[in-house]
């Protein structure tokens, strides 16, 4: 009964704030803990479908209990007993009024109530999606990948050698390799199946899975194809065809795989006594992410600094230091702010203390109602759009809508020596499962003509970037091509320059956000653009060198 009130509060309270919104709940951690508003929804009401079940099974048992001990004692002495008045009524009230009982509980749903509840839900609650699922799929195998993460490791729960969470169980091992065959994604197809075929063998008594060893061997056999290697594909199909003799797709596949395999054969005959080479096995990488956005070495180099794995020389830091600073603002000689250089050229520095938990959490507040899937601009059409290899939710608040906003703006403008009247209003972003945004540039390039139109207010000079969560594993703003990484640490700020002074972008600055691996992230950032900067930065005729406000 308790569970029943609980239900029907919160219900009470969805219906007093509205439905949920649409989809890509994967694209914001803040929206997957609604998830778990939901999956508590459901349970009670499976609890109260399976108590009405278990009533009426126990029910139907009673009277089932009480009608073999009336026959057994009936089979005793038939004749002693019908000639019982008493016991002949009883045994004709028993196979009339009692028996229809029975035969209507038998054909009555009692759950009935509890499955219309599961669509009435649907509409209240915020339910993920199928793309949910294959996003949250694709950003496990993309933090697999970036943090070198071992397969049999991430089953068992473990995370970088840290126990987070129960082991996965065969059904979500062969689940992820599912959606990363239908994704293409043959390489990880073949990790995640070989999983779930190890696990499926140590669940002798699990009875919940939805796919046999045949099925298994299917996808893997294909998907080792598809990554080159016949041989072994002919194998594991043979062996599925051991399982069952008639499955038509495998038995197709065997002569394929046959013919090819005679083919290469008499290919590397034809080749054997020349000297050369063989050719070749086919091979079919799958793209872990848009190719265009940025090429292997840099993908090396985004991932280690990522893991943590490159960093600059010591020579590079050996000129660094950490001062207070005041940056010729009379206010700030009565505090004075916390300033760390991160690296010199380009000049980026951290500001330790630039936000207050009291201004983080009422952002969050204000932001959470707003969120949107993060864009980013097509380089040709000058459109927004979304992006996979930008996994985020993002709302924009504007200056003048609470005073904390004033505050924190006023603070960047004391942090930059810039003037805030051409910044873009203050974005606010959580990262989602996995939640990354591969290397950019935040200024606009010579080719993006359309690039900020409608504004005109110029390139963006600077960005400052707030942090406003610790991050437990993952989630570093990195610089590919500087060789630095800036862990999240709630309440700093970064702070660089996009262009040189000549007004020609700062390609060193380009940057990236490395997954979250474990935690969440919140970030907030102010992109200051030219307009209004001319003599508080002042143009040059050749490049800068990292000197400017501060």
């Amino acid at each position: 009964m308790a569970a029943d009130w609980r239900l029907m509060l919160l219900l009470g309270i969805l219906l007093l704030v509205g439905g949920p919104a649409n989809g890509e709940v994967y694209t914001a951690l803040a929206e997957m803990e609604e998830l778990l508003e939901t999956e508590s929804v459901l349970i009670t009401n499976l609890e109260g479908y399976i108590r009405v079940q278990e009533d009426k099974l126990n029910f139907l048992k009673n009277k089932m209990d009480e009608y073999q001990r009336e026959h057994s004692d009936a089979s005793n002495d038939i004749t002693a007993y019908v000639s019982n008045p008493i016991n002949a009524y009883l045994l004709t009230k028993r196979l009339t009024t009692d028996w229809r009982q029975v035969e209507n509980l038998m054909e009555h749903d009692v759950g009935t109530d509890f499955l219309q509840n599961i669509t009435q839900y649907r509409s209240l609650l915020k339910f993920p999606s199928d793309e949910d699922l294959n996003g949250a799929a694709v950003a496990l195998l993309r933090l697999q990948d970036t943090y070198q993460l071992d397969t049999s490791s991430v089953a068992r729960g473990k995370l970088n050698g840290i126990q987070y969470s129960t082991e996965m169980s065969s059904d979500d091992c062969f689940e992820l390799g599912r959606q990363s065959y239908v994704n293409h994604d043959y390489y990880h197809t073949v990790l995640w199946m070989n999983e779930a075929m190890a696990r499926m063998l140590e669940e002798p008594t699990n009875h919940t899975q939805s796919f046999t060893k045949a099925d298994i061997l299917e996808y893997l056999a294909f998907s080792t194809y598809k990554e080159g290697n016949i041989e072994s594909a002919l194998t594991m199909t043979n062996e599925l065809l051991q399982l069952l003799p008639h499955h038509e797709r495998a038995n197709g596949n065997k002569r394929f795989y046959e013919k090819e395999i005679a083919q290469q054969l008499q290919l590397r005959k034809m080749k054997g006594d020349d000297g050369t080479d063989e050719m070749p096995k086919s091979d079919l990488p799958v793209a872990k992410s848009d190719p265009a956005i940025f090429d292997m070495t840099e993908r090396r180099a985004y991932e280690m600094l990522c893991r943590g794995e490159l960093k600059p020389s010591p020579s590079d830091l050996r000129s660094l230091r950490c001062r207070y600073v005041t940056n010729r603002v009379p206010f700030l000689r009565l505090g004075p702010l916390k300033l760390e250089e991160v690296h010199a050229d380009p000049y980026i520095v951290i500001y330790h203390d630039a936000m207050y938990d009291s201004e983080i959490d009422l952002i969050k507040r204000m932001a959470r109602p707003r969120f949107r899937r993060a864009t980013v601009q097509n380089s040709v059409t000058g459109a927004l759009e979304t992006a996979n290899y930008r996994i985020s939710k993002s709302a924009w608040l504007k200056t003048q809508e609470d005073r904390v906003i004033e505050t924190v703006v006023q603070r960047t403008a004391d942090m930059t020596g810039l003037d805030m009247d051409s910044a873009e209003e203050l974005q606010v972003v959580n990262y989602g499962i996995g939640g990354h945004y591969e290397p950019h540039f935040d200024f606009a390039r010579k080719e993006e003509e359309r690039a900020f139109e409608g504004i005109n207010l110029g390139n963006r000079i600077a960005t400052v970037l707030f942090y406003m969560s610790d991050v437990e594993q993952g989630g570093a703003t990195v610089f590919t091509s500087l060789h630095t990484a800036l862990f999240p640490k709630k309440g700093t700020a970064a702070f660089w320059m996009n262009l040189h002074r000549d007004g020609q972008g700062d390609v060193r600055t380009r940057h990236a956000a490395c997954p979250v691996l474990t935690g969440t992230k919140w970030v907030s950032n102010k992109w200051i653009h030219e307009r209004g900067q001319e003599f508080r930065r002042p143009c040059a005729l050749e490049e800068d060198h990292g000197e400017f406000a501060i």
